[in-house]
């Protein structure tokens, strides 16, 4: 069985799109570790705010069939795939890291690159593992948080609720 963190982001129609990704990994994975709900600006295009959580899972599939249960879900929510790379996503669900397993496998490049450029990643996967340690850098999240330069990206903890619990909350103002 291996722990698996999965990158969950949407900018239409946010709030149904990851609560559905959410009810379907829960059916097909069981219990999920959730960080909070970050926003955050479109980053590489002009498009709506993203919502942005990190899902820990633990499954015995391998990647290339997770990878491919991954990509059912974000069709089943309507995810277009002919449009251009940077783009408005219903649903946009990223391995991000499978175990300690380093290097491509099945296609899927491990860990994710995204995991030390975009804060919309790193915030939330350093919430909910902040003391695993990143399959090459040999660091962990959390110190790879503190030192990541926080003027590179603005994004914030919204109120998020989900099977009628309320998981994220937005900071006090």
């Amino acid at each position: 069985m291996a722990r698996v963190y999965l990158s969950i982001g949407s900018n239409i129609d946010r709030h149904r799109h990851i609560s559905a990704c959410l009810d379907a990994l829960h059916q097909t994975y069981g219990e999920l570790l959730l960080s909070s709900v970050y926003e955050s600006e479109a980053v590489g295009f002009a498009g709506d705010n993203f919502f942005n959580l990190v899902a820990g899972i633990d499954t015995s599939l391998g990647v290339g069939e997770l990878a491919g249960q991954l990509r059912h879900i974000e069709t089943a929510n309507g995810r277009r795939r002919d449009g251009p790379r940077f783009s408005s996503r219903t649903l946009d669900i990223d391995i991000l890291t499978y175990g300690d397993v380093a290097g491509t496998v099945d296609g899927v490049a491990l860990p994710r690159d995204e995991v030390t450029k975009n804060a919309f990643v790193l915030w939330p996967l350093a919430e909910i593992a902040p003391q695993v340690l990143h399959p090459v850098l040999k660091c962990s999240y959390g110190e790879l948080w503190e030192r990541y330069d926080k003027r590179r990206q603005q994004l914030w903890i919204a109120d998020f609720s989900w099977r009628g619990q309320q998981f994220s909350r937005a900071a006090l103002k």
